[in-house]
């Protein structure tokens, strides 16, 4: 599970410019918002990344316009894709890229059909703070719009914030979802380690690390790894429902309790149980040892007592 904090921003908009939300009024953010940090964030570290927005100059017009799919395939990989391309050329590109090997991709250009149902699988966040509120800013632009009726004067903008709102993302690691390549691409090993911990560095600074004007108060908060042993797959419901969240006097508080009384069964199948917080805000309560806490921030170990 990944949680991520929005104070005073907006974490994910929907097309009239306000948080997302359900037909009900729950606020909730979309994969996709999620997904969308963690690939700037590995942009920013100069891993390979696919399926992002990049730009192009039209050479006809002159003007800036996002690049196609098989024009960001041919920058990154640095080849022309074409109908003679070999499929499986094209699927040991595709699997070099950090985000296709966690999220999978759907490829259908140049005579390629290619489908791959991603190792990491996220859910929708739903917000967890019961008193969400939208709030509406108006601001004053320094320049004039000619187009409108009163062109004299400054034209006014908006800007659309929650004022307080915690997701909570589940999501879902099956490692042998690449195993079928495995037979007929040379040297391709699977879903690998390394790429899983790229995913958790991702998981715990891609909010954080996205600083943009309507994302700045954003922040990862919380995330929990539940990670089995070896050749001991394990199949459970998604988490966040059994979290309880609260707010006290600017203090945040996570009931583990519901999640504990899940894993216990399975306590012979888990490698580790990984709760990151940040301990100077939330305080986590559970009744027995089995998670390892450790701060989000500097991902070190903390020695904190069940409670």
């Amino acid at each position: 599970m990944i949680g991520v904090s929005s104070i005073m921003s907006n974490w994910n908009a929907d097309f009239t410019g306000r948080p997302k939300s359900t037909s009900d009024g729950i606020v909730f953010g979309s994969d996709k918002a999620l997904k969308f940090s963690m690939k700037k964030y590995w942009v920013n570290q100069g891993e390979k990344v696919l399926y992002i927005k990049s730009y192009k100059i039209n050479p006809k017009e002159g003007k800036m316009q996002p690049k196609e799919l098989t024009e960001r395939y041919q920058e990154i990989f640095d080849t022309e894709i074409s109908k003679k391309s070999k499929t499986v050329d094209v699927l040991k590109n595709l699997f070099s890229s950090v985000d296709v090997m966690n999220f999978g991709a759907t490829f259908a250009v140049e005579g390629q059909n290619i489908g791959l149902t991603g190792v990491v699988q996220i859910g929708q966040g739903m917000n967890k703070y019961e008193d969400t509120t939208t709030e509406v800013q108006d601001i004053l632009s320094p320049f004039r719009n000619s187009n409108k009726e009163n062109a004299d004067a400054s034209s006014l903008g908006t800007k659309i914030v929650s004022n307080e709102a915690h997701y909570f993302y589940p999501f879902s690691v099956n490692p042998n979802n690449y195993d079928e390549y495995t037979k007929f691409i040379d040297e391709f090993d699977g879903y690998t380690e390394e790429a899983y911990m790229k995913f958790k560095k991702a998981s715990l600074i891609g909010a954080t690390a996205l600083n943009t004007n309507s994302k700045s108060g954003c922040y990862n908060n919380f995330a929990l790894f539940v990670e089995c042993k070896e050749e001991e797959p394990l199949y459970l419901p998604q988490l966040d429902p059994y979290i309880e969240f609260n707010k006290q006097d600017n203090l945040y508080s996570l009931d583990m309790k519901k999640v504990e009384e899940l894993l216990k069964p399975f306590q012979n199948k888990l490698e580790n149980i990984e709760i990151y917080y940040n301990p100077l805000t939330t305080s986590i309560i559970t009744t027995t040892d089995m998670f390892v806490r450790k701060n989000i921030f500097t991902e070190e170990k903390l020695e904190v007592l069940s409670v």
